[in-house]
């Protein structure tokens, strides 16, 4: 029986930027290809997608314009920044030090 997964703490930004780098998309999209890349465990609700889309927007992460979709609707369309690839790698590579360390320790216990 499958169920709903929560994010951990802090993976939101990561995945979000880690999407982006597979090209533009609207935060239907970016949280339709989590949703489908997790195989259905990871879901994005839009009351924190959209707060983190615009704190990415704010750190200079990733920028918005507007477009229209394959469905003709206008939406704002996300792209990573080049300060967004960098950041991207730094929170990779923070979140495999911390699986790392918590691997060790279910291993010693």
């Amino acid at each position: 029986m499958a169920r709903k997964t929560d994010l951990l703490p802090g993976t939101l930004d990561m995945l979000i930027l880690k999407t982006l780098t597979r090209g533009a998309l609207h935060g239907y999209g970016i949280a339709a290809s989590i949703k489908n890349l997790s195989e259905d465990v990871l879901t994005v609700e839009e009351g924190s997608l959209y707060p983190a889309l615009q704190r990415l927007l704010l750190q200079g992460w990733v920028r918005a314009e507007w477009k229209i979709t394959e469905t003709n609707r206008r939406a704002r369309f996300y792209t990573l920044t080049a300060a967004g690839r960098k950041q991207l790698g730094h929170e990779l590579s923070q979140f495999d030090q911390m699986i790392a360390a918590i691997g060790r320790v279910l291993q010693d216990a």
